[in-house]
């Protein structure tokens, strides 16, 4: 699976490199003490031509990442030999999470593409930030096929 490099959103950056895997050194586990919400999405397409597109699409959204409100950080991920790829989002908080799916740039990608393939999410809980507990958790969870 490839994976992009830790986007810190502005709730992150209570963090500083403590949340990112990669911080100091890959596993590196940063805390943030509270509750919080990790999308994790998976689209697989029906053809390869979809993918760069979707991949170009995500991320230029990414760019706006150090915008949102209550995001801690963000990872893409793409499974190109399976013609898969997705994100695994980081929120303090629902409204957060809410606020996001509804920009206009996410609503386009998800007009675009809904009908060119299939596309699976989950909302996972935790009470603190463990970058690298959350990245297993959510690479067990693509690899389960969500059940």
């Amino acid at each position: 699976m490839l994976r992009s490099g830790w986007r810190p959103g502005p709730a992150g950056a209570l963090l500083g490199d403590l949340a990112a895997p990669g911080g100091a050194r890959d596993g590196v586990p940063g805390r943030l003490n509270g509750p919080l919400l990790v999308s994790v999405t998976d689209f697989t397409s029906d053809t390869y031509r979809a993918l760069p597109g979707i991949a170009r699409r995500g991320l230029r959204l990414r760019r706006r990442w150090p915008e949102l409100d209550q995001a801690v950080g963000m990872w893409l991920w793409a499974l190109p030999s399976a013609r898969r790829c997705g994100a695994v989002s980081v929120w303090t908080g629902r409204r957060g999470l809410a606020e996001f799916v509804r920009l206009p740039e996410h609503v386009v990608i998800m007009d675009e593409y809904r009908g060119r393939g299939t596309i699976r999410s989950v909302i996972l809980e935790y009470e603190n930030v463990d970058a690298a507990h959350i990245r297993r958790d959510a690479e067990a969870w693509l690899r389960s096929g969500g059940r």
